[in-house]
C-alpha cells in the first residue's frame, strides 16, 4: 500500500475513534456516564434499562472494534495480527460483559472502581492502545 494512502487511512480511522467518542452521548444509551460524573460516591445507582444498556455497549464495542481492526490492518497488513486481535476482542468483550452484568445486578455493592474500569474497557478502544505497541515491537523483533 502506498505510504500516503496508508497514512491518510490511519489518520481517518483515528479520527473516526474521536468521532465515536465525541458523539457517544447522542448515539448510545449510557446513564452510567452521568452517574460516574456526579455523586457516585454518595448515592445509589438509578434505575437502569439493563438490556438496553448492554445492547448499546455492544454497539459501541463493535464500532470501536471494527475501527481498531481497520487500524491494525492499515498499519501492519498482517492477517495473523488481525485474526489474533479479532479473537482477543471477542473473548475480552464476553468476559468483561459477564463481569459487568454481575456487578450491575449487585448494584455495585462491592465498590464503584471495578465496574467503572470494566465499563471503560468496554466503551473505549483501550485494547488498541495496548495492541499497537505490542504489534510494533513484534514487527521490530522479527526483522
Amino acid at each position: 500500500m502506498n505510504t500516503y494512502i496508508k497514512t491518510a487511512l490511519a489518520i481517518l480511522l483515528f479520527l473516526l475513534l474521536f468521532v465515536v467518542r465525541s458523539a457517544s452521548s447522542n448515539l448510545f444509551y449510557d446513564p452510567l456516564m452521568e452517574y460516574f460524573k456526579n455523586d457516585y460516591l454518595y448515592k445509589n445507582i438509578d434505575q437502569l434499562d439493563v438490556w438496553r444498556l448492554m445492547l448499546h455497549m455492544l454497539y459501541r464495542y463493535v464500532l470501536n472494534s471494527v475501527i481498531t481492526l481497520g487500524l491494525i490492518w492499515v498499519l501492519f497488513e498482517r492477517k495473523d495480527y488481525l485474526k489474533f486481535s479479532a479473537f482477543f476482542l471477542m473473548i475480552a468483550f464476553v468476559l468483561l460483559m459477564v463481569i459487568f452484568m454481575i456487578l450491575i445486578r449487585d448494584n455495585f455493592e462491592g465498590g464503584y472502581l471495578l465496574p467503572f474500569y470494566i465499563r471503560r474497557f468496554i466503551i473505549h478502544p483501550l485494547f488498541l492502545l495496548i495492541s499497537l505497541p505490542a504489534f510494533y515491537y513484534q514487527k521490530l523483533s522479527n526483522r
